[in-house]
């Protein structure tokens, strides 16, 4: 399918016995960790085409950076295509050079409400609908604030590299790559049919 930027109780036994035990102490409790990701993290894209940075902040789309902070510390990204590239519109990316990565990660993320509008720059998920949103990511080209009103949650910003890297990734495939295709065969698919498309050698969180 295409994606476009268009209490659990616990139950708890007790055993008798006649012999007496030796007193525990309880171990002392240990302090949650926080939920979620850093509340402004960056991570910085190594590309065929030179090396770009997104900064994210969870305050603008808390699900969304969550997401996206641990597509990135797994590795998910790392060799993935920029697969849809529409001029002056967006720069899309997020099905893995693996299908079987991509089908581990195919889990549904409910929506956030939109924080931030989709400037230029901005980074977004893409969807095919409520509560749709997995892996797939686009940077919009331009000032895209249409989309707000659709649904679309931007969650970070590119902050170096834009002008430099993004506006210059390989586009003369445009939409012709096939996501379905891509979800099935992967980097094999692509290398074959469109060996042009620039990818993410790295992502890592800085």
């Amino acid at each position: 399918m295409k994606r476009y930027a268009a209490a659990i109780g616990f139950l708890l036994l007790a055993s008798c016995s006649t012999q007496p035990e030796a007193k525990k102490e309880a171990a002392a409790p240990q302090p949650a960790a926080p939920p979620g990701a850093p509340a402004v993290y960056k991570v910085k894209f190594v590309t065929s085409k030179g090396p770009f940075v997104v900064e994210v902040h969870r305050e603008w789309a808390p699900r969304g950076a969550d997401r996206f902070y641990d597509l990135v510390k797994a590795g998910f990204y790392n060799d993935a295509r920029f697969f849809r590239v529409v001029p002056n519109f967006v720069v899309q990316f997020g099905l893995a050079a693996s299908p079987a990565t991509t089908k581990q990660w195919d889990k549904s993320l409910d929506d956030d409400p939109v924080g931030h509008t989709n400037s230029r720059g901005t980074m977004t998920f893409a969807t095919m609908g409520k509560n749709s949103r997995t892996t797939q990511v686009f940077i919009n080209l331009r000032s895209n604030q249409m989309l707000d009103d659709r649904g679309f949650a931007a969650f970070g910003q590119v902050v170096e590299g834009m002008d430099e890297v993004v506006d210059k990734l390989y586009s003369r495939y445009g939409e012709d790559p096939d996501q379905d295709a891509i979800t099935n065969r992967g980097n094999s698919y692509l290398k074959s049919s469109f060996p042009r498309l620039d990818y993410i050698k790295t992502a890592t969180i800085l």
